[in-house]
């Protein structure tokens, strides 16, 4: 399927359920939506950052700390979350630990979402549509990455919410 095509749960600023539409129709009114973040830890402690590929409807080729992406119609946050580690990552089976909900509003993306993190070593299984490449990195040096590369702003974001609330690091 395309993933323009993908129906995802629209909600509103109360992140009350309102509707399902198509991705593309999301996009094109900036409707606001759920998606889940998924920061992905190994045993040192450092966190996966992934680049984008050019294809993606939203950040096209930016580096991401998360790993996520849109709650479709009939998911919970968690469904979403063990589905896009399966997908862009290869992974399965991995214990999630929530965090927290946020509001993000930037650049016309709209979303209400769910933080998780969890622990996986790799190698990873990059869905080529989704992710280009992806290495881990220490937070400092995520930090002066984040200096001179375009990222992802909800996902600093996520990221340094999750720092400064649960000190996970």
């Amino acid at each position: 399927m395309n993933p323009a095509d993908e129906i995802v749960l629209i909600v509103d600023e109360q992140n009350q359920e309102v509707a399902h539409v198509p991705r593309r129709v999301m996009r094109e009114g900036g409707l606001i939506h759920r998606a889940c973040y998924i920061l992905v830890f190994n045993r040192k402690r450092e966190i996966f950052v992934q680049k984008r590929t050019m294809s993606k409807d939203i950040y096209p080729g930016y580096l991401d700390v998360a790993t996520g992406g849109v709650v479709l119609a009939g998911e919970s946050y968690e469904l979403s979350a063990k589905r896009e580690l399966a997908e862009e990552l290869g992974v399965h089976k991995v214990a999630l630990t929530p965090h927290f909900d946020f509001y993000h509003e930037a650049d016309n993306n709209r979303v209400w979402g769910r933080v998780f993190s969890c622990t996986a070593e790799g190698p990873f299984i990059l869905q080529p549509e989704e992710v280009e490449d992806g290495f881990f990195l220490g937070l400092e040096a995520v930090k002066s990455l984040a200096a001179v590369e375009r990222f992802t702003p909800d996902g600093l974001k996520v990221l340094k919410k999750v720092i400064d609330r649960e000190a996970v690091l």
